[in-house]
């Protein structure tokens, strides 16, 4: 009887790694369908549909899809064709995507406590010191502290009404600046005008000073908060592959994200040194800065007021009041320039309201019903942000007949 050996020597390496390729490649089709079954399960269980969406591919799910430049139009495309309430994959983050009213009410008001939490993303982690932020924060009780502080001390109606001198002396700045531009025959830029008026109402408001339109200082808080906007939505690896994370530090990003961090955090630091110098100007009594600052001396927050707490939120106003009020201001006078017989309207109600005064003020606002319906119909057809902020789910439900788990990314 024949009995078979086989050889004793060993494979060359040559042949070694060909088989090992060649296994690699044959177990590929199997880790595409184990990762396609586990992205449908993400979502819903047996007792449950699973919910609409467009398919993705294994790992990087429906990224490739995905439209950066503009979120609001793709998503709107897909709620069209897949209802107001679909699943989206970017990379290992699930994303549950709402378009509707009912369902925004669904996820905001009725379930709003499952909802109401942030994502952990890098750039907005890093930028609001960790979440101790308003905006980004992670649903707390140490959160839940701070926006009553917020609401009741910094942003009331009264102080609010507190800070009006300061707003129609800016406007009142502003018009007299772009009737010298007219007088001499210049050009007016807009956007640069709006822009500049609404960053010195947040320096003016939220730290006391008010920075010349060509000196440095206004030159670098306008880098800052160039940069740090773009650091905000900026694509980090570690948000969308955590495996691979380590290659936000080989595109730079890290480096750039901690450069912006720290120069921010220096500009922080020397508003709240100003503020604590005795000899200061009046301007800064009554501040954003100062108010909070009076708060951490006095210890009457339920938590540890830091350092830390009071720059985050000054980010907090610096970034939300700057460009979008100035965006908002800028894309209805495109829309009024582009219908004359609106402008016209508009400037006869304001006439009429004038009479005999020099300049409208905040009382006769009231009195514009036809400005106040502009301002709307510009907020519904050019809104700043189209996007709420992402919010993230804490707690498994049912949303509209499908199981939502936990770790899905509501997007409104």
């Amino acid at each position: 009887m024949a009995i078979f050996q086989p050889p004793q020597e060993n494979l060359p390496p040559e042949v070694m790694e060909i088989v090992l390729i060649i296994a690699l490649l044959s177990a590929l089709p199997i880790i595409f369908l184990i990762l396609l079954q586990k992205n449908s399960r993400k979502y819903s269980t047996k007792s449950h549909p699973p919910l609409p969406g467009p398919p993705g591919i294994p790992i990087i799910g429906n990224m490739h899809q995905f439209d950066p430049s503009a979120p609001h139009v793709y998503l709107g495309e897909l709620s069209r064709k897949y209802g107001p309430l679909m699943s989206l994959k970017l990379g290992s983050m699930p994303v549950l995507v709402v378009s509707s009213a009912r369902m925004a009410e669904e996820v905001m008001k009725n379930h709003d406590l499952i909802f109401c939490s942030r994502p952990p993303m890098l750039g907005q982690r890093k930028l609001s010191y960790n979440g101790l932020d308003i905006a980004f924060a992670l649903y707390n009780e140490q959160w839940r502290e701070l926006r009553k502080i917020c609401v009741l001390h910094l942003l009331s109606s009264k102080r609010v009404q507190s800070f009006r001198p300061i707003r129609e002396d800016e406007v009142y700045r502003m018009i007299q600046k772009i009737y010298r531009e007219s007088a001499s025959s210049q050009v007016t830029d807009l956007t640069h005008t709006l822009l500049s008026l609404t960053s010195t109402m947040i320096c003016r408001i939220g730290f006391g000073k008010r920075y010349d339109e060509e000196g440095q200082e206004r030159k670098r808080f306008h880098f800052l908060l160039q940069e740090a906007q773009a650091m905000f939505v900026a694509f980090y690896f570690s948000d969308y592959f955590p495996t691979i994370g380590w290659l936000d530090k080989y595109t730079g990003m890290l480096s750039r994200l901690e450069k912006v961090f720290n120069k921010l955090d220096l500009f922080y630091q020397e508003l709240i040194d100003e503020h604590l110098d005795p000899n200061r100007p009046t301007s800064m009594d009554g501040d954003i800065i100062d108010l909070l600052i009076q708060l951490q001396k006095d210890r009457s927050t339920p938590f540890d007021l830091t350092v830390d707490h009071i720059k985050a939120t000054l980010m907090n106003v610096f970034f939300a009041g700057s460009e979008t009020s100035a965006g908002t201001v800028i894309w209805a006078m495109t829309a009024l320039i582009k219908n004359p017989t609106a402008l016209e309207k508009a400037q006869n109600e304001i006439q009429e309201v004038l009479g005999e005064k020099k300049m409208i003020d905040e009382d006769d606002i009231q009195k514009l019903p036809y400005l106040k319906a502009i301002i709307k119909e510009t907020m519904r057809l050019y809104p700043v942000a189209p996007l709420l902020v992402p919010r993230y789910t804490m707690e498994s439900c049912i949303l509209d007949g499908y199981e939502i788990l936990t770790g899905a990314e509501p997007v409104q």
